[in-house]
């Protein structure tokens, strides 16, 4: 969801790259869907791993809450978000996620100057 959002919302002025501890290869259906309802298609994204960030040093690393389960990733600056995990939770939960991520996505460009 983060990739997508934050992609959809600075649109080339910045690089963005996701990854995660525990990545399956294939992204959620549900977050498709709710992904969707915003009009931001991630169907061809896949899920990904720290191992294929291609950094490395980044400028920004924002995490999601695994401060104690993700690995060292050299950033400049680090963000941690406490987003909870929707996985295997109800679509409204995906929703509440999807939205809590845009707002702070969408505060943090405006914080950096980084929107269009």
């Amino acid at each position: 969801m983060a990739e997508g959002i934050a992609k959809n919302l600075l649109k080339g002025n910045a690089e963005i790259f996701s990854a995660g501890s525990k990545p399956s290869g294939v992204v959620d259906a549900i977050t498709i869907v709710v992904m969707k309802e915003i009009g931001i298609d991630i169907s061809g994204n896949k899920s990904k791993g720290f191992k294929d960030l291609p950094y490395k040093e980044f400028d920004y690393v924002v995490t999601m809450g695994c401060s104690e389960t993700c690995p060292f990733v050299p950033a400049k600056k680090l963000i941690d978000w406490q987003i909870p995990n929707p996985k295997g939770k109800s679509i409204k939960f995906y929703r509440n996620v999807r939205d809590e991520i845009g707002e702070k996505a969408a505060n943090l460009a405006a914080k950096l100057n980084l929107e269009e």
